[in-house]
C-alpha cells in the first residue's frame, strides 16, 4: 500500500500515465519549437526545443525504471537524467554566448509564444502530480523527474519572458539571457543528480 492507503499498484499505474502524458506533450512540443525557432532564430526556442528532447528521454529513463526494480536500476536511470542536463546546459552556454557576442537579433514569434504559454501551465500540472505520486511511491527517480518537469515549467515561463520582451521592447538580448537561466537550472540539476543526496 502506499501513501493514506492508496495501493501501489495505482500509484503505478499515475507514475506511468504522468510519464506517458509527458512524454506525448514533449514530443508535440519538440516538433512545435523546431518550426518555431526555424522561424524566428531563436536560441531559446531552439534550447527549449532539446529541454524538450531531454524531458522525453527523461521519461523514458523513468518508464524504464518503474517497469523494474533495484537500487542499481534507479542509480542508473538517475546518472542517465543527469547526463541529459549536462548535454544541454554545454550545448546552451555555448550558443547563447556566440549570439550575445555577434549581436544576433532573433525576430518574434507568435507561435513560440503560445507554446510555451500552454507548456507553464501543463509542465507544472505534471511535476505536482509527479512530486506526490513520487513521495507516496518512495521512488527517487520519479521524484526527480518530476523536478525535471518542474525545471521544464521555469524554462518555459523563462523562455516566454524572453519571447515577449523582444517582441513588445525589442530587446534582443532577452533571448540568449533566456538561455542563460536555462544554463543555470540544468547546471544546477546535475549538480544535485551526481552530488546530492538522494
Amino acid at each position: 500500500m502506499g501513501a493514506v492507503g492508496v495501493p501501489r499498484a495505482a500509484l503505478l499505474r499515475r507514475g506511468f500515465a504522468l510519464e506517458y502524458a509527458t512524454l506525448g506533450w514533449n514530443v508535440v512540443g519538440t516538433v512545435i519549437l523546431a518550426i518555431a525557432a526555424i522561424g524566428a532564430r531563436s536560441v531559446a526556442l531552439a534550447g527549449f526545443g532539446l529541454d524538450s528532447l531531454i524531458e522525453i528521454g527523461a521519461s523514458t529513463v523513468v518508464i524504464w525504471e518503474l517497469s523494474g526494480s533495484g537500487e542499481d536500476r534507479q542509480k542508473r536511470a538517475l546518472r542517465l537524467i543527469g547526463v541529459g542536463f549536462a548535454l544541454l546546459a554545454v550545448y546552451l552556454l555555448v550558443q547563447s554566448t556566440w549570439v550575445l557576442a555577434s549581436s544576433f537579433r532573433p525576430h518574434h514569434s507568435t507561435l513560440g509564444i503560445v507554446w510555451t504559454a500552454i507548456t507553464v501551465a501543463v509542465m507544472f500540472a505534471l511535476a505536482f502530480g509527479k512530486a506526490r505520486t513520487g513521495a507516496a511511491l518512495d521512488n527517487p527517480v520519479l521524484k526527480t523527474e518530476g523536478r525535471v518537469t518542474l525545471i521544464d515549467g521555469l524554462l518555459a515561463a523563462a523562455v516566454l519572458l524572453g519571447l515577449v520582451l523582444n517582441t513588445t521592447l525589442g530587446w534582443w538580448w532577452a533571448d540568449p539571457a533566456a538561455g542563460y537561466v536555462l544554463v543555470y537550472y540544468a547546471a544546477r540539476e546535475v549538480k544535485e543528480i551526481f552530488f546530492g543526496d538522494h
